[in-house]
């Protein structure tokens, strides 16, 4: 049975994150390529968009915000701001007032009272937006000129319903877990590649999101925008695809409790948002996406018990020799390097990725059990800090 174990927990470890994208590329290279139409030139073709933003309490960056999608390479009288304040307290609606004033493009600030948290302010906005096309950005999310002219050049395919940009961690001091989840990123931007080339990715960035507003569907306020709204396009039969041209520009956590604490508070919802989608994981129904949607978010985020179970069954088959031997000793320096790794973060050292990678790797599956402890508990997160930790 222990033999059973390790193998087992090996294979699924493997397959996560090596054997899915294996696949993935060898469908997306062996199998029609989907086609998307020609982009249109042309700013008279452009349409009206609306970029919706949710903030609480983002004084020290809403203002710098606001001005990078004013200084946006894109007609100004085809595109607006909406902010909506989930009742801030530190004088965000008074920066987002006196920045309208003389702002160049429309800019409109809606307050939310009481708090409600992000998905419930963004179900508000939208029926006040005028574009045809959304676009969701963070309250400190600082976009490249040319992002939302790929963005919505996306949309002259009539298959696609959702976009998603490239997220780029610009890292000051080159912290460690800056570094790790820059690697992190670069691994989950070439796997939306190979995905879109497929049909259809399954993990969006929502600092730098787009989609049709006529497949917008109202989500409960517990719910993850940035995951159930895509898986919601998917259901309504449209593509959801990956521009790596549109580029979000977003400063990495400087320390490893801020990084930890996000991404357990993003891995809680995502495992409510694959509770409730869960229809899409119906092979029968949708086919090679029903994979994709178990391989890359549900096996990923359950990695944590193969993960775990290896270890266990490494140590106690150490003495076996051969392959297990070996499998133990891996096991263990994997474990030293993350330690190392995770003693030059809280000293504010930069280091290799020889490093960062098995510290990032574990902080991220350490999150993922500690968000699935909370979800067997029935605890759901629905308002939100800025993301300072």
């Amino acid at each position: 049975m222990l033999y059973l174990i390790f193998w087992l927990s090996l294979f699924l470890l493997v397959y996560v994150y090596v054997g899915y994208p294996l696949v993935v590329t060898v469908l997306a290279n062996t199998m029609p390529t989907v086609q998307s139409a020609a982009a249109s030139s042309g700013d008279e073709n452009l349409p009206f968009v609306s970029i919706l933003i949710a903030a609480y309490n983002e004084a020290a960056d809403i203002e710098a915000t606001l001005a990078n999608k004013q200084e946006l390479d894109y007609p100004s009288d085809r595109i607006e701001v909406l902010v909506i304040s989930d009742e801030s307290e530190d004088g965000t609606d008074d920066i987002v007032r006196r920045f309208s004033a003389q702002a160049s493009i429309p800019v409109r600030l809606y307050r939310q009272c009481p708090r409600q948290g992000k998905t419930a302010g963004l179900n508000t906005l939208v029926p006040a937006a005028k574009g045809s096309i959304l676009l969701f950005s963070d309250a400190n999310s600082h976009w490249d000129r040319q992002a939302v002219r790929h963005l919505v050049r996306c949309f002259d395919d009539p298959s696609t319903g959702y976009v998603t940009g490239k997220m780029v961690y610009v890292n000051d001091d080159g912290s460690l877990v800056g570094d790790g989840c820059s690697a992190y990123m670069k691994y989950e931007n070439w796997l939306r590649e190979k995905e879109t080339e497929l049909g259809s990715i399954v993990g969006v960035d929502g600092g730098i999101d787009a989609m049709r507003k006529d497949l917008y569907q109202p989500l409960r306020a517990d719910q993850l925008p940035d995951f159930v709204q895509p898986l919601k396009v998917i259901e309504q039969g449209y593509r959801v695809v990956y521009q790596p041209r549109a580029l979000l520009q977003e400063s990495a956590l400087d320390d490893g409790g801020s990084e930890f604490s996000m991404r357990v508070r993003v891995s809680l919802r995502a495992m409510w948002a694959l509770k409730d989608m869960r229809h899409l994981m119906n092979p029968f129904t949708y086919g090679i996406f029903a994979i994709q949607l178990i391989s890359h978010k549900l096996l990923r985020y359950a990695a944590f018990l193969p993960l775990a179970t290896f270890s266990l069954a490494a140590l106690l088959l150490a003495g076996r020799g051969g392959i297990y031997s070996l499998g133990f000793i891996g096991a263990v320096a994997f474990y030293v390097l993350a330690w190392i790794g995770h003693t030059k973060t809280e000293g504010n050292q930069a280091t290799s990725v020889i490093l960062t990678v098995p510290y990032y790797f574990l902080l991220l599956n350490y999150a993922s059990l500690k968000a699935a402890i909370s979800f067997l508990k029935g605890e759901k997160k629905v308002v939100w800090n800025p993301r300072k930790g």
